[in-house]
């Protein structure tokens, strides 16, 4: 492949310049083999710290560890060459100070090659988000409802239905917009007060149960693929994996139980020589 053919992966300005055109296409990916699979079509790859919840079966992303981003961090870069990829920063490994922040994101960034972090943005996200842009960190940011607070939101729910969560939105994302967050998600929020958002801010928004004024979309995949028992209102599934493994692996137990897997087709054949 000529230098003038090679792929190139999708960069910050490839980014910045979604704000007000084609939509970006978001994914969340954890596995090089389903990031090869996603990355043609998407502008963005998400590691998601809800990994915590789709692969490693836990009840929230509150127990997401540092080790376990870089682990699957690592294995979406393997995975895809042209899509821009963005690591979650889990709870705990940013909120103390701006110091932290940046030491635990430089780690991220170092150990798995990927293009940029993403913090949920609380009160105290404008800090931290300076400090790691101005020392060549690009930071997301995320605004609405925070799956890393279910615990003070005591669930997960839609954010900006009072006046109070309505300004706050407005609020956090415009300072993270302010201290140089090239885009921001914008999840579980009513449509008009995305698109207020989106229109207060100068950075992309991508929308996760938002609207589709935003700049971009974004879903998890397993949503998206039908692998999940129960979706959120806001994911359209697009298939129906559950059910094509279930009836694939009931297949294969029959096939085992009656002897007729392994077949001549799986099985190897003596040689006569070894040449032959």
């Amino acid at each position: 492949m000529s230098a003038q053919t090679q792929i190139r992966r999708k960069t910050v300005k490839d980014i910045a310049k979604a704000k007000g055109g084609d939509p970006l296409v978001c994914l969340t990916a954890y596995d090089a083999q389903v990031a090869s699979l996603l990355d043609p079509h998407c502008d963005i790859l998400l590691v998601g710290d809800s990994v915590g919840m789709v692969v490693h079966g836990l009840s929230s992303t509150v127990g997401v560890t540092l080790e376990m981003m870089i682990l699957h961090g690592q294995a979406v870069m393997r995975g895809s060459s042209q899509a821009f990829v963005v690591v979650d920063m889990p709870f705990g490994s940013y909120e103390t100070n701006s110091d932290q922040a940046f030491l635990n994101a430089a780690r991220i960034m170092q150990e798995t090659g990927c293009q940029a972090v993403k913090i949920e943005s609380g009160t105290y996200a404008a800090t931290q988000i300076a400090h790691l842009v101005e020392r060549g960190i690009p930071v997301m940011g995320h605004v609405g409802l925070r799956p890393q607070a279910i615990n003070v939101d005591g669930g997960f729910r839609a954010k900006g239905r009072t006046t109070g969560e309505w300004d706050r939105a407005i609020q956090e994302a415009v300072a993270a917009d302010r201290a140089g967050a090239f885009a921001i998600v914008v999840e579980g929020v009513a449509p008009n007060l995305a698109d207020e958002i989106t229109a207060a801010v100068e950075c992309p928004t991508i929308g996760i149960g938002a609207s589709a004024g935003c700049d971009g979309q974004i879903l998890v995949t397993n949503d998206l693929l039908g692998m999940t028992d129960w979706v959120p209102k806001f994911v359209k599934k697009n298939a129906d994996l559950k059910t094509v493994i279930g009836e694939a692996t009931e297949t294969y137990a029959n096939e085992v139980r009656s002897r007729a897997f392994p077949g001549e087709a799986q099985t190897y054949k003596v040689r006569k020589s070894a040449d032959s």
